[in-house]
């Protein structure tokens, strides 16, 4: 499938501390779901991890994902996101996490795992969007 554009819809919400759930695939096959904090350059998904988690692991072996975003005040409104992760890097990682952190918040990024923790910013480019 070819890239789609982000509509503007789920590009406000991506600019908004709405709920995120990335979901990745383990080596087996089977579905890995995590709760995360979200973001987006524009044009892609966004979403800042740490590099030694579950979910690097399963996307340094296979990139497909699925992301669902769903809107704070309402969350039965939510859009659905097929993709693929193009991209990791640790380039403003720290400084990308530290403004989510103020954004869902309100304050300094705790550094739940240490601050020695790498960051990793996740490029996700978007195949297939559903929305209710």
């Amino acid at each position: 499938m070819a890239p789609v554009t982000l509509p503007d819809d789920l590009l406000a919400l991506l600019k908004q501390p709405s709920p995120c759930y990335l979901t990745t695939l383990m080596p087996d096959g089977s579905p890995q779901i995590t709760l995360t904090w979200v973001d987006t350059d524009g044009t892609n998904i966004l979403i800042n991890t740490v590099q030694t988690h579950q979910k690097v692991r399963n996307i340094e072996r296979d990139p497909r994902i699925a992301v669902a975003v769903s809107d704070p005040a309402a969350p039965a409104r939510y859009f659905a996101v097929r993709g693929r992760v193009t991209g990791t890097s640790t380039e403003g990682a720290v400084e990308h996490i530290e403004a989510l952190a103020q954004r869902y918040l309100g304050t300094p990024y705790p550094w739940y795992g240490g601050r020695d923790q790498v960051r990793l910013i996740l490029t996700i480019e978007a195949r297939r969007i559903t929305g209710i």
